[in-house]
């Protein structure tokens, strides 16, 4: 049923008869339409608690108002969750150090800084030494408390950023080349690049066997092997860009001056790293195993200008 307001208005007149105001009085027995005796609304289906001291808010049991910011605080407070995260951690950091062990004997990545660090003084110098190299005087290399200093100070320490920038250099180069006589495919200039990366990958595995059977001890890592047999490629850019401007002759006498500079680069160089000290030093060679380590030594010099030969006479129209 619908409940009316029952609502006196009783007017007020005035000596001129006139109504100024009215004012209604409203039943207090009577009460509004939809509501209830306790003031709230029926329509409403929860009780609102939200101002209700001492009610707890809904959320994770056992839980305050402050829980409320983090539910997870509760599983990560206990005590078996914390092993576990640190049980994990420690496994973590035991395979990490063990990837980094295994790789840093098959590849050791911080040997590698050393070889890179280098600068542009370095890198002009170099250039100039592995081009002409008939005016060198000192061919030792630096050592600072038993370790050699970074090639950037000196200039007779290998460095393995001219042979891979040279590398790269080479293929672009033999790629203008091809081009230059309608040549150029994708394949063929793929087919350069890996043949030039098995080439020196035999190589050093050469040189490798033979100092294994020579049995000689010598500081050469095959880094600086790697770098060594490495700088062959800036002679073998100057001998194909030479190619391309001056023609073949221009390729052939260009060539033959980086393979005579290359050749005496790697006898003076590697000389102190396979010979005796006595020969280093000038004296004459005596006994077997040294008459073997020139050898060695005199080989691996001469390998430089067939390679550089046969990396490049086809590039040349």
């Amino acid at each position: 049923m619908c409940c009316a307001v029952l609502a006196v208005c009783i007017p007020h007149s005035t000596d001129q008869n006139v109504v100024s105001s009215s004012s209604c009085v409203i039943d207090p027995k009577l009460r509004m339409r939809n509501t209830s005796k306790d003031g709230t609304d029926p329509s409403q289906l929860f009780d609102d608690t939200s101002a209700a001291p001492g009610v707890e808010p809904a959320g994770f049991p056992g839980q305050g108002v402050g829980a409320m910011g983090y539910p997870g605080q509760t599983l990560l407070s206990d005590p078996v969750s914390n092993l576990a995260m640190a049980y994990g951690s420690s496994l973590a950091s035991q395979g990490k150090d063990l990837v980094d062990k295994n790789l840093d004997r098959f590849l050791p990545i911080s040997k590698l800084k050393y070889y890179f660090a280098v600068d542009t003084v370095y890198v002009g110098k170099k250039l100039g030494l592995l081009v002409f190299p008939y005016m060198h005087q000192n061919w030792e290399v630096s050592y600072q408390q038993d370790t050699p200093v970074a090639p950037r100070f000196d200039i007779n320490a290998p460095d393995l950023y001219i042979p891979a920038m040279g590398f790269i250099t080479y293929i672009l180069v033999s790629g203008l080349a091809l081009g230059t006589q309608n040549r150029f495919t994708p394949e063929i200039l793929g087919m350069q690049a890996s043949s030039a990366l098995v080439w020196l990958i035999m190589e050093v595995l050469a040189v490798l066997l033979s100092l294994y059977l020579v049995t000689v001890n010598t500081d050469l890592t095959t880094i600086d092997l790697v770098a060594f047999s490495g700088y062959k490629y800036v002679g073998m850019i100057v001998g194909v860009v030479a190619g391309l401007l001056f023609g073949r002759t221009g390729y052939y006498l260009t060539l033959l001056w980086c393979c005579i500079s290359i050749f005496i680069f790697m006898i003076r160089t590697l000389r102190l790293k396979l010979l005796s000290e006595a020969a280093a030093q000038g004296v004459l060679i005596h006994g077997a195993r040294n008459q073997l380590r020139m050898y060695l030594t005199m080989s691996i010099a001469a390998a430089q200008p067939i390679f550089m030969y046969w990396l490049t006479y086809h590039l040349v129209g």
